[in-house]
């Protein structure tokens, strides 16, 4: 405390601060890369292993040997789909129901708030199908899910087949002690949500649909399949869920244990697992994974029909079997006793899965980050906000009370002029006319799309889509110019507490973002932290430019798909990438609207109004 009270060591410490500035923003910007780059290296990253003592062990024996009932299924599903156009669902009640389930149907309708012109849709109207399995040993108090969905681009017949032979398996078992619930989903991911939001009794998306005739228990635990073909080479795991969330690693570990245990091969991210942990080959492909990770939970989007589950604290996983030109081949009796054993080992749990970690980074299926060992990656980055903040505020404090000269005595100080001061009301212009900005890049693009296809020859996902990029770019010709209608006779220090706000409110959003979803807090950090640090109206003003425009969340969002695809081995060209951008800000917005993704609103409200109090700062006069 006496170093913060004698005035003359707190100018001193003041003065280190200053000098220092540079140096410390620097070393803690690469620290917090190189923290990252780290993860993929022992010790930081940590083997995976099993938590919940109910699934420690895989000594059951599965007995399901249906592989040809269920490509006779497959056969036929495949074959009533063709023929009716849409899902069969007079022939899915007839089939559960001669396998010994109790069979309901839930129809549903959404309209979407602009053409989805990816699945060719406007007016959604499907229905869901769905069989349980009552528990011969215990009250429906609690239950698990198997689903497949059935997209309209995608039949999934063979998923479906081997839910059929499943559960036809599943019902001359005696052991069951929780309810199983076999799934099948019209339209993908809307059919799921409206099964879930019914199942719940919530409606959070304005989705139209019928209640169910037909409940269980609460959900413990869900798997999503999806089949492309009678054999498989592989099966790859998604874990990335709604707004970036993950399942409980247990039942991550318990997919892979009994992989092994079939000799399956498993995936993540579609990258096989490293064997060497000791040399440099492996952390350089586990780093593949990692950033592939990292892209897709950043995204926010939910990459499989588990990840609308895991908003009703359902844990879930979602399988896809590959079939490439490996020399492994593997048919459904495998899949399916994979699947047997998981029910079997889930069917043992007597609480729901907690005891493991719910934020993760997998850099394999057989390693781990947890949150302590990542966090401290976005800490660094953060540190360089907080530190120009400090910055910023000393110079502010020195310009207002002054330094006293030396040798003099100290006297009473002298109030300075009002003119000189810098009040919080010169900084309300900026700030609300940024808000503006954005409040008009979140509500314009879908209430303007009917005005815009009246005047313009651009269907309505094309108008929400441009009009995006037009407000986009029009924040870029009128924030520099608010502080022309400020009355202050300081304007160095105008700029100065401009910038304080804005870093201040900077490092808060990505802060409470990294919390929640660590791999889009962090490439925001990556991003704009240097661009934040760097703003001021003196020097290099083209390049300071040229550096924000290069890291505004629309340029990340770009530089963000040329990566995914580079580390997908397929790379973009400057047209192709320009094109799955525009792709990707429509699917954002529609995903928003009907599921509830978070990631435009933040980038519309939060994120770029606080990126155009730093453009404010550039071309501050």
């Amino acid at each position: 405390m006496g170093l913060l009270s004698d005035p003359v060591r707190r100018r001193a410490l003041a003065r280190l601060v200053l000098r220092l500035n540079a140096p410390l923003c620097v070393l803690s910007y690469v620290a917090g890369i190189a923290w990252f780059l780290a993860l993929v290296f022992p010790p930081l990253t940590q083997r995976t292993y099993m938590s919940e003592n109910a699934m420690g062990s895989t000594m059951v024996e599965e007995q399901f040997a249906g592989g040809d009932r269920a490509r006779a299924f497959a056969r036929d599903f495949a074959a009533h789909r063709k023929k009716s156009g849409a899902l069969p669902v007079a022939w899915l009640e007839r089939t559960m129901r001669s396998v010994g389930l109790e069979v309901y149907t839930q129809s549903f309708s959404r309209k979407l708030p602009f053409p989805d012109e990816t699945h060719e849709r406007y007016m959604v109207s499907g229905t869901n199908v769905y069989g349980i399995l009552r528990a011969p040993r215990a009250a429906s108090t609690e239950s698990l899910v198997l689903t497949v969905p059935c997209g309209s681009d995608s039949t999934n017949s063979q998923a479906v087949g081997l839910l059929l032979a499943l559960a036809a398996h599943f019902r001359g078992q005696i052991y069951w002690a929780k309810d199983i619930i076999f799934l099948v989903t019209e339209h993908d991911l809307l059919g799921t949500e409206a099964w879930l939001e019914a199942y719940h009794d919530v409606n959070v998306t304005g989705m139209q649909s019928s209640p169910l005739q037909g409940r269980a228990g609460a959900i413990q635990a869900a798997v999503a399949l999806e089949l492309s073909s009678d054999v498989v080479t592989s099966l790859d795991v998604a874990v990335e869920g709604l707004n970036g969330q993950l399942p409980n690693l247990d039942l991550l570990n318990l997919f892979q244990t009994f992989c092994q245990k079939g000799g399956l091969l498993c995936t993540l991210q579609g990258k096989l697992q490293p064997q060497d942990w000791t040399s440099l080959d492996g952390p350089l492909q586990g780093l593949q994974t990692l950033l592939l990770m990292v892209l897709r939970q950043a995204s926010g989007r939910p990459h499989g029909s588990h990840g609308l589950f895991l908003r009703y604290r359902v844990e879930a996983l979602t399988l896809r079997g590959i079939n490439s030109f490996r020399q492994y081949k593997y048919d459904l009796v495998a899949v399916g006793k994979a699947l047997e054993g998981m029910f079997r080992k889930l069917n043992h749990l007597l609480e729901r899965l907690h005891q493991s970690f719910f934020l993760y980074l997998l850099p394999a299926l057989s390693r781990f980050v947890s949150i302590g060992l990542y966090m401290p990656a976005a800490g660094f980055l953060l540190l360089v906000l907080g530190l120009k903040a400090l910055e910023l505020w000393m110079q502010l404090h020195e310009a207002e009370v002054g330094l006293e000269e030396p040798g003099g005595a100290p006297g009473p100080s002298v109030p300075l002029p009002p003119s000189q001061g810098v009040g919080l009301a010169s900084l309300v212009a900026p700030l609300l006319i940024s808000q503006a900005m954005g409040l008009a890049l979140y509500v314009l693009p879908v209430l303007g799309q009917h005005v815009a296809t009246q005047h313009f020859p651009v269907a309505e996902a094309e108008a929400v889509v441009l009009t995006l990029l037009a407000i986009y770019a029009a924040g870029l010709a009128l924030p520099h110019n608010t502080h022309r209608v400020v009355s202050t006779q300081a304007p160095d220090r105008g700029w100065m507490a401009l910038k304080l706000v804005a870093l201040i409110y900077l490092a808060l959003q990505l802060g409470c973002i990294a919390l929640t979803n660590f791999s889009l807090g962090f490439l925001l950090a990556t991003t704009m932290v240097p661009a934040a640090a760097l703003a001021k109206p003196h020097g290099p003003r083209t390049l300071y430019a040229a550096l924000l425009v290069l890291t505004s969340p629309a340029a990340t969002l770009l530089g963000s798909l040329f990566l995914w695809r580079e580390l997908q081995e397929a790379p973009l060209s400057l047209a192709e990438g320009w094109q799955l951008f525009l792709a990707a800000l429509a699917q954002g917005v529609l995903e928003h609207h009907t599921y509830g993704a978070l990631l435009f609103p933040l980038l519309s409200l939060g994120l770029y109004p606080c990126w155009l109090l730093f453009w404010n700062v550039l071309f501050w006069k």
